[in-house]
């Protein structure tokens, strides 16, 4: 059997909304039809109904994104009802696994045209009760927010393992010596090229805003930030000698991306050129308190499965989960030159909405490789629970 090339023919996304923001009366299941009808209409020489599948990454799942949010996504966005949908979840990873997914699916010649992306919606995670043990307890029930992190966890994991998130960053910054200024430097960079990218348009080929939301860029962008300004905010996970703070990490978001996926067949069908090739991916485990880490060994094996090195790639969207735990990668690949990463700013100040960011940075890498004309570029993503995910594209 012979693996077929597999090619990205476009990507958009939504703007990203902040938690309570622009996008928090939106459903998550509308943001995830949003960005698959948009993606459809860019390409209409392509029969919708030549979509074999649809893929959705989603973290959470407990709400109005519960019942399968890749195939209410497929109904919601008018498709045929003969296409369906699958929905993934590797936590922060969910988007790009479900890009992965599709592209194994495509190379192994089960699809010849599929969608893949992801969807979160923070601002309107619900919180859960679990089911009590028997029928009518007498006492209080303890409600769980599912916006984030552990809840309702085995008691039969060990303490070390389900450390808060922001706990992981500072032992990341422990291993490393990674301070205070060196976080909220990096956080004012990503803020800074954030900025700087929406000023030059550079993401006006892949946004797609929500019709009717009163957002047409990136939210959580703090244009007017300063090393004074986040050097006043206090340290949100440790109260004695924390460096960790809301500057220096990832906000709560709301959003969508999704990307259109063919082999040859497909591609000649959509009439379009593509924006890049997938080449290979890696996932890696980790010590589950060292989450942070989680690219540093999935990214070597996904070049090395390549054929690759880091001195070929032209550019690296690398997840900003933390300022801590990029940085603490960053320390871990010294052979990388770090102005090819995140050129157009980071998950700092663009926002981190769980399962659609990995569709958001494989699509952002694919379209910086078109622009750019030629070249290789990676994805990779840190995982909760302490795992590591990497993609490879080249055109």
């Amino acid at each position: 059997m012979s693996i077929r090339d597999v090619y990205i023919v476009d990507a958009v996304r939504t703007p990203i909304g902040k938690f309570g923001g622009a996008l928090a009366s939106v459903r998550p299941d509308d943001l995830a039809a949003h960005v698959v009808r948009a993606l459809v209409d860019r390409s209409p020489a392509l029969d919708p109904a030549r979509v074999d599948d649809v893929y959705f990454g989603d973290a959470n799942g407990a709400g109005e994104d519960n019942r399968d949010v890749a195939r209410m996504a497929v109904l919601l966005a008018g498709l045929p009802v003969s296409v369906p949908g699958v929905t993934v979840n590797r936590l922060c990873g969910s988007g790009l696994e479900a890009v992965i997914q599709a592209a194994r699916a495509i190379a192994l010649g089960d699809a010849s045209v599929a969608i893949a992306g992801g969807v979160e919606s923070m601002s309107r995670a619900p919180w859960v009760l679990q089911k009590p043990e028997r029928a009518f307890p007498a006492g209080h029930q303890q409600l769980h927010s599912t916006t984030l992190g552990w809840r309702m966890t085995n008691p039969r994991m060990p303490a070390e393992w389900t450390v808060s998130l922001g706990e992981g960053a500072e032992l990341v910054a422990d291993k490393h010596g990674i301070t205070r200024e060196q976080q909220d430097a990096f956080a004012l960079a990503s803020h800074r090229k954030a900025a700087e990218a929406w000023a030059k348009g550079l993401y006006d080929d892949e946004v797609v805003p929500y019709p009717g939301a009163e957002l047409t860029r990136d939210e959580c962008i703090r244009d007017s930030t300063s090393m004074e300004a986040l050097a006043k905010l206090r340290p949100a996970f440790r109260t004695e000698g924390g460096t960790v703070t809301p500057g220096n990490s990832s906000p709560l978001n709301d959003g969508a991306a999704a990307l259109l996926l063919v082999d040859e067949d497909g591609l000649r069908e959509t009439g379009r050129e593509p924006l890049a090739r997938i080449r290979t991916s890696a996932v890696t485990g980790i010590e589950p308190q060292l989450f942070g880490l989680g690219p540093v060994e999935a990214v070597r094996r996904a070049l090395g499965k390549a054929g690759r090195s880091f001195a070929d790639l032209t550019t690296f969207e690398l997840n900003e989960a933390f300022a801590a735990q990029s940085l603490g990668c960053l320390a871990e690949w010294p052979e990388l030159d770090p102005e090819i990463v995140n050129p157009r700013g980071g998950a700092v100040a663009i926002g981190h909405p769980l399962g659609a960011s990995g569709a958001r940075l494989a699509g952002s890498v694919a379209h910086q490789l078109a622009a750019a004309g030629s070249g290789t570029g990676l994805a990779a993503l840190c995982i909760g629970v302490g795992q590591g995910l990497a993609l490879v594209l080249e055109r």
